[in-house]
């Protein structure tokens, strides 16, 4: 089974998250402004966009493993939605540790906001305006950042310490394996030792701040956070987000994931057409529908489309996946003159993986293990050229493997 990229989906209880998951990839998971309905983390399918390269080959593709829209490629992940965050959560409170450790084969995360401010620290309405979602982004941060912190100390932190050097081999081999099961790399341990200026000294000697320093420096390159101001919709939100834009400094995107979900629901039951990321959408007989969902449609246009380009969910997901993690599209091919598989279809497959991944890992990682103990070369299908293992791999790559089991 291929590696797929995964996305996570956090936030205070009630902010949205599950109803995004459910927009985002048409599941029925359960929605309440309860605190805590979320439990189990609900996962789903959903996809990213990118143009295809049918169109610059001229040819009419039939897809596998995703989907081919005019032109537009739209190309599976995971999504997980966890229970929603409260203050502590790293000490267990609320659903701290299980939420934390559901989060571990997340690639990345998408911190769902309430923009309108109307849910206090834990998740319960109050007041819109009343909450400042500024606070909300500090310390959720700050949970995820003392949970990678508490995972790297433990308690024999100072026993551990004791057997490393400095020397930048062990001292990394040792983090990465205390640090292993959260899908981070040595690449990435070696980058958080640079950035917290800690590269060189033996972890046996860093100060508890020194120790924070890290875990932050670790957790924002391997487990980047995008935020999604939700429910912008609401006559607050512009505001709010005006101001929530002075004091954060990262990307935001507004959303209303629950347009999208009432459009996606209304194109499945044929009452529109739609396109999932569409600035618009084309309601297929008006008499199918009654005067306050004609009404709800209508707004969904003025207020969210026409203002914002779209409901931000995936937007969201392409600027995570392709801006964010530095996702490239690659399609592997057995007959490099038809770019068909052994069984005709065309542009069969298109993969994401991280920019400048070398040819023999991608083949490891997305296509089979066996391929790659088997390995010989690679053909780029576009200009014919012969390419090696270390090959690094470039966006809208077509691709043969040639292995010793070939024919």
């Amino acid at each position: 089974m291929h590696m797929v990229l995964t996305i996570g989906i956090i936030g205070k209880p009630s902010s949205g998250k599950t109803t995004f998951l459910n927009a985002a990839c048409l599941t029925h998971a359960k929605v309440s402004e309860i605190p805590f309905t979320t439990i189990d983390p609900n996962v789903g399918v959903a996809y990213v966009k990118t143009n295809c390269v049918c169109k610059e080959l001229n040819v009419t593709d039939n897809p596998k493993n995703s989907m081919c829209i005019d032109g537009v490629r739209f190309i599976p992940i995971n999504l997980i939605d966890v229970a929603g965050l409260v203050p502590d959560a790293h000490k267990g409170k609320g659903l701290g540790n299980k939420f934390l450790n559901d989060l571990i084969k997340a690639d990345i995360l998408l911190h769902i906001v309430d923009i309108t401010g109307s849910l206090d620290k834990s998740g319960k309405l109050v007041s819109m305006g009343e909450n400042d979602p500024y606070e909300d982004i500090l310390f959720l941060e700050n949970e995820i950042d003392m949970w990678f912190k508490e995972i790297l100390e433990r308690q024999d932190w100072r026993k551990f310490t004791k057997t490393i050097t400095t020397e930048r081999r062990k001292v990394v081999e040792s983090l990465y394996e205390r640090l292993s099961g959260l899908k981070i790399n040595k690449r990435q341990i070696i980058q958080s030792l640079r950035t917290s200026n800690l590269e060189g000294h033996n972890p046996s000697n860093w100060t508890d701040g020194e120790l924070l320093e890290f875990s932050k420096t670790i957790r924002e390159i391997a487990k980047p956070i995008l935020i999604i101001a939700n429910k912008i919709d609401k006559e607050i939100s512009e505001n709010n987000l005006k101001e929530l834009k002075k004091k954060y400094k990262g990307p935001i995107i507004a959303c209303s994931a629950l347009a999208e979900h009432f459009l996606r629901k209304y194109h499945e039951d044929q009452m529109i057409n739609y396109v999932p990321g569409a600035n618009n959408f084309e309601i297929i007989e008006e008499n199918n529908l009654n005067l306050d969902e004609l009404d709800m449609l209508k707004k969904i246009k003025v207020k969210i489309l026409n203002e914002y380009g779209s409901t931000g969910v995936l937007e969201a997901l392409n600027y995570a996946s392709f801006t964010m993690t530095d996702q490239i599209c690659v399609y592997p091919v057995s007959d490099i003159n038809t770019y068909s598989d052994n069984k005709g279809n065309v542009l069969p497959d298109a993969f994401l993986v991280k920019k400048g991944t070398q040819l023999r890992d991608f083949v490891r990682e997305k296509i089979h293990t066996e391929l790659a103990e088997n390995f010989m070369f690679g053909i780029d299908a576009k200009t014919k050229k012969r390419l090696g293992e270390n090959y690094k791999l470039k966006d809208r790559d077509i691709i043969k493997i040639v292995t010793t089991r070939s024919k």
